[in-house]
């Protein structure tokens, strides 16, 4: 019955005014699920201390038990009630909240177990996105809010792209326009503070991490390596395979002619000055060259190149000038590439 009531639910699309702000903030409150935009992707929202409210998110995205969620907050004080801080994680909120960094710390007990699927840590970030921030002042609780799409496929940066995946199965949607980081936020295990660990990277630099701790006179270095001791997933982000498209993806350093073949969407990383012939579909990520520009447009791109009736998709990896933010697209390229070598490997 569940099922079939999720399959037949009336999802509805709210502009931002004062009255829809307060009618979804109130939603919330009552349990229910909002999408809705942050400066990264828009996420699937529910009061992050009702059990019950953050089960459905599970079963709106298909979202396998054991992933985590991400809690977002408006400040440090809320956050503060929710895990055990340390003065490294203080001195990081308070230099990049609001923004896109997720740290994660040892949970209290008010925080339900199906939030952080049974770990006794939980991820909090503090969202820069207007909206988002408005609506978690006038819920007057914390939200969990992964990414607003079916588990394992590509993020959404557009209401647009919330409804594609997710239509039916929500009750509503916060239309905020397109995101502008465009990447998921880059989180950091701050458990051991003199060794933050960048669990998956972002707009946020592990350099500029240890900067930050530093001119606190705090000591720190980045650890390297897989996360403590435990092989279970603490946080959102990290598995072989994610943010995938339905079409088998394939990168590569460079995009050359033999690539431009019937039945290929290709993607490059800034469109080349002159155009390949060939007969398939031709993205490009960036106009500018920009990493900023890449990441913003990167889901999006990849949607298209999906949606586009080509049999494969061949993607150019963002270049090493594209400097850190080039490596958190990548991240998320070789994440969305993870079936394709899984299927490779059998």
């Amino acid at each position: 019955m569940l099922r079939l009531f999720a399959a037949q639910m009336k999802t509805r699309v709210h502009s931002p005014t004062k009255a829809a702000l307060r009618h979804l903030a109130a939603a919330l409150r009552r349990g229910e699920l909002v999408a809705l935009p942050t400066e990264t992707v828009y996420g699937l929202a529910a009061n992050a201390l009702d059990a019950r409210a953050c089960r459905k998110i599970f079963t709106a995205k298909r979202r396998p038990a054991d992933d985590p969620l991400i809690v977002h907050v408006a400040k440090l004080s809320d956050a503060e009630i929710l895990a055990e801080f340390n003065a490294a994680a203080r001195v990081l909120a308070r230099k990049f909240w609001p923004g896109p960094l997720t740290i994660v710390l040892p949970k209290k007990k008010i925080v339900p177990a199906i939030v952080t699927s049974g770990q006794p840590t939980v991820a909090l970030r503090a969202p820069a996105h207007p909206l988002a921030r408005r609506v978690l002042r006038l819920a007057g609780v914390p939200l969990a809010a992964p990414s607003a799409n079916p588990f394992g496929y590509v993020s959404p940066t557009t209401a647009e792209h919330v409804l594609d995946g997710l239509d039916g199965r929500i009750p509503h949607v916060l239309d905020g326009g397109p995101c502008h980081v465009g990447v998921e936020s880059t989180i950091a295990d701050l458990t051991e503070p003199a060794r933050p660990r960048i669990l998956r990277p972002g707009a946020v630099t592990g350099p500029e991490i240890v900067a930050a701790l530093h001119a606190a006179g705090l000591p720190a270095s980045l650890a390297q390596g897989k996360t403590r001791s435990r092989q279970a997933v603490v946080a959102p982000g990290m598995l072989a395979q994610h943010y995938s498209p339905h079409t088998p993806l394939t990168l590569c350093t460079r995009i050359g002619e033999r690539a431009h073949q019937p039945g290929t969407a290709v993607i490059y990383w800034q469109a080349p000055s002159r155009p390949w012939p060939h007969q398939g579909k031709v993205f490009s990520l960036t106009q500018t060259g920009l990493a900023a520009d890449a990441a913003q447009s990167l889901y999006a791109i990849l949607r298209q190149a999906d949606r586009s009736g080509c049999r494969r998709i061949v993607c150019e990896r963002a270049p090493r000038a594209a400097g850190e933010l080039g490596r958190a697209i990548n991240d998320r390229l070789l994440r969305a590439a993870g079936k394709r070598r899984a299927e490779s490997r059998r």
